[in-house]
């Protein structure tokens, strides 16, 4: 199952990553940039293998501050993907995140980020944003809207994964890019 799972993600992933020609207007249907998002963050657990949320059948997503991702959060919630069940913590602080799988940190954040991953690194948890140069200031995934808007970047900063115990599928690493120096 993860295997398909896998091909799934990585087909998105390489749509998202790929994106599609400027010149080419949008889809009528085309999703949304919080959509895309929100699909990324809810199908990160099945590459994530350090600490071991690839089998797990409901990793706990949080969701700190406010981010623009709410409903497109609270939809995907509400269904069952890979036969798993998610759901979302909304939280306020970060000292409420202690028992999360995964923090996705929300752009209302920006002035208290290193803070907050200073607190958030204590543990092996995946820390997740959209925040411009999250992976740089010390974030593990970032999701980077490219400036010509034709897709989503996954960035990942490996030396702080590993730092902090995470390490991810070699699928989503070949997709992936480092974070700029």
């Amino acid at each position: 199952m993860w295997r398909r799972c896998a091909r799934v993600l990585a087909g998105l992933l390489a749509g998202l990553c790929c994106g599609l020609a400027a010149a080419q207007p949008p889809a009528p249907h085309a999703a949304s940039e919080q959509a895309l998002k929100a699909v990324l963050l809810f199908k990160l657990p099945l590459f994530v293998y350090e600490p071991p949320l690839e089998n797990a059948p409901s990793p706990s997503i949080c969701h700190l501050g406010r981010s623009g991702l709410e409903d497109a959060l609270a939809k995907l919630q509400r269904s069952v993907t890979d036969e798993r069940t998610f759901s979302v913590r909304y939280l306020d602080d970060a000292a409420q995140a202690v028992d999360c799988d995964m923090v996705f940190i929300g752009s209302s954040e920006r002035h208290r980020l290193g803070a907050i991953l200073s607190q958030l690194h204590r543990r092996p948890q995946v820390t997740v944003s959209d925040i411009k140069g999250f992976a740089q200031s010390g974030g593990i995934v970032e999701l980077l809207v490219r400036s010509e808007g034709t897709g989503i970047d996954i960035v990942i900063n490996q030396r702080v994964a590993r730092e902090r115990g995470v390490s991810f599928s070699a699928q989503l690493l070949r997709l992936a890019r480092p974070p700029e120096d």
